[in-house]
């Protein structure tokens, strides 16, 4: 009789769908995550045109030993197995790594922008796989934070353009530190040698990836200081443990070693600029750095950094939800834990014989009932048995050592040897969402029903924001093809290089020669003589170096238009040099973006008396 029904009874029929619901999209996070990423990554897959970066750090180098090719070490550095010479570098500060996973990929599909590009494309899917697994050691036993990680950076416009040029910003850095955080956590957890064995072997492949890797080692060894300092009773690591470990981590920093031991590049670029760096950054202004940095992490989480994708697309919410999350969750777990009065019990449900609690919670779980010492149960503590257990302290304790990594990657990369890179933020982009889905646990357990919705629409908004970002930029790639050493123009530049049979042309900027040579398989293969020790004007060698090619009528000469040379003043001493033989230099074709915009100039020197 509708007389007899229980109060509340309306909800707690709901509460098994809901349940359901929440249970499958958790159950179906990481398959949907994995699908949405791939469909995102591999659309118009040549698109934007091949960036020099990419071709010189993996494919040109593989590209060489695939065909029989002389193989173009970096410094000459290398060691010969057999009738190979392999490289150990491709920079003075990143590794070869990427030259020898991207082997099988362009054996299959020949020297080509996708063949390329499918190489980090998977590195981005298995770090999802990782970050998922690292959100489940963080939060476990729940499965949301994981769920939530995966599906906001599945669309993060930042993590799926950075994938498919993965090798140009060295994604698999990222993968590589979610891994050594993950090894980290199972070692914290379970004391098992292998991973910290295999803790150490990450990180020494991270510093040989590329230097920047010691960011992540650094802030992860702040972190773990403060927990073994923190901890009553300290465990550290025995000494053939530790023997064991150093051992690992040598071995997956030997190609660093063997590098600096022959030729000394990595210190001696460090070395030399600890004061200003190549690109006249002044490693001593600190706060200035920091303030640049910190204002690239609110435009990484916005995601309008991709102007040469043919516009720039926003998530402007993103920062607000992020901090707002992370924010609201240290209120609320603070509040829980200095709160005089425990939290109320959940009731025990007459009708269904259930406790009583949030939607989000599991059928019969009591999210402020601990478990106490032996097996008991204190109620409203903030702290589980011996500290250990699911209150607001521990849900927060997780969310605070990614902020405290963060935070500490952030002041690191204030110095650099190099630029003050937006791209160098490739290696933390995944704790961005990882953070986030943390923070909306902590809300979820602690903040009440009300607060607990109000989390979900924030993860919803900011994932559909990002979604909507991605989908506008691969709308502008369509249109423009990629702007400026990111143009698909490069692809018509090698067509119409290879056609001629220009098989040497003379590159006088940068970003020509390694992208021409892998599309058109070493058939051209442009010498580059613009000279690397100025980017303002020549180096004095300069002319030396050019004039003995004026005498070939048939040489040609690569440039850049105007507005896109990055090594300056080449196009106007060369003109200098022909006027002095009573010559001038004619473009004999221009190669334009899909713009109309003109990018690539292919001139002769003639007219000689």
């Amino acid at each position: 009789m509708k007389a007899n029904r229980l109060p509340g009874s309306d909800i707690i029929r709901w509460r098994p769908v809901l349940r359901f619901l929440r249970q499958s999209l958790t159950d179906a996070a990481l398959p949907l995550a994995l699908l949405a990423f791939l469909s995102l990554s591999l659309y118009q897959l040549s698109l934007p045109g091949l960036h020099y970066d990419e071709v010189k750090e993996a494919g040109l180098n593989a590209l060489q030993l695939l065909r029989g090719l002389p193989v173009e070490a970096f410094r000459g550095a290398g060691v010969r197995v057999g009738g190979l010479f392999l490289p150990l570098m491709v920079q003075e500060y990143i590794g070869a790594l990427n030259v020898y996973l991207a082997l099988p990929f362009i054996a299959a599909l020949g020297p080509t922008a996708g063949a390329l590009r499918l190489l980090p494309i998977l590195t981005g899917a298995f770090t999802l796989v990782l970050v998922y697994l690292l959100a489940l050691e963080l939060a476990r036993p729940r499965r949301g934070p994981a769920a939530a990680t995966v599906l906001l950076l599945a669309v993060n416009p930042s993590f799926i353009f950075w994938s498919r040029q993965g090798i140009f910003v060295t994604n698999i850095g990222a993968f590589l530190f979610v891994a050594s955080l993950l090894a980290a956590c199972r070692w914290w957890r379970i004391r098992q040698p292998a991973a910290l064995y295999a803790l150490a072997l990450i990180w020494g492949l991270g510093l040989w990836v590329k230097l920047l890797f010691v960011w992540a080692v650094g802030a992860m060894a702040a972190w773990g200081l403060i927990a073994l300092v923190s901890r009553r009773k300290q465990a550290g690591v025995g000494l053939r443990q530790g023997a064991v470990a150093l051992g690992f981590f040598l071995a997956g920093a030997l190609p660093l070693l063997l590098f600096n031991l022959r030729t000394g590049g990595t210190m001696a670029s460090v070395l030399n600029n600890l004061g200003t760096s190549y690109y006249g950054v002044r490693n001593a202004a600190f706060a200035a750095n920091l303030a640049e940095r910190l204002r690239q992490v609110v435009t990484l989480l916005r995601g309008d950094h991709f102007w040469y994708l043919g516009g720039t697309a926003a998530n402007l919410s993103a920062p607000w939800l992020a901090g707002g999350l992370v924010a609201a969750a240290a209120v609320v777990a603070l509040f829980r834990i200095l709160s005089p009065h425990p939290p109320p019990t959940p009731s025990l449900s007459p009708a269904s014989g259930t406790l009583r609690g949030p939607l989000w919670e599991r059928e019969g779980e009591a999210p402020w009932v601990y478990p106490g010492p032996r097996g008991g149960a204190r109620a409203g503590s903030p702290y589980g048995a011996k500290g250990e257990g699911e209150g607001p302290a521990s849900t927060l304790l997780p969310l605070l050592g990614i902020l405290l990594i963060l935070t500490l990657i952030v002041a690191q990369s204030s110095f650099t040897v190099s630029g003050l890179f937006i791209t160098h933020y490739a290696l933390l982009l995944p704790l961005a969402p990882l953070a986030a889905a943390l923070a909306a646990d902590v809300l979820w357990r602690n903040g009440g029903r009300v607060l607990g919705i109000a989390t979900v629409v924030a993860l919803l908004a900011w994932g559909w924001g990002d979604l909507r970002a991605t989908i506008a930029y691969h709308q502008a790639l369509a249109r423009t093809g990629g702007h400026s050493a990111h143009s698909d123009a490069m692809y018509a530049l090698a067509r119409y290089l290879d056609e001629h049979n220009y098989s040497a042309p003379f590159a006088l900027d940068w970003g020509i020669n390694a992208p021409v040579t892998y599309l058109t398989a070493g058939r051209v293969h442009p010498v580059e003589v613009f000279g690397y020790e100025r980017l303002d004007a020549p180096d004095d060698a300069f002319a030396a170096r050019l004039r003995p090619f004026l005498d070939n009528p048939h040489n040609v000469y690569l440039l850049h238009a105007p507005e896109d040379t990055i090594f300056r003043g080449r196009r106007e001493a060369l003109e200098r040099l022909a006027s002095e033989i009573g010559a001038s230099v004619q473009a004999e074709q221009v190669l334009a973006e899909r713009s109309g915009r003109p990018l690539f100039i292919v001139a002769r020197v003639e007219g000689r008396r």
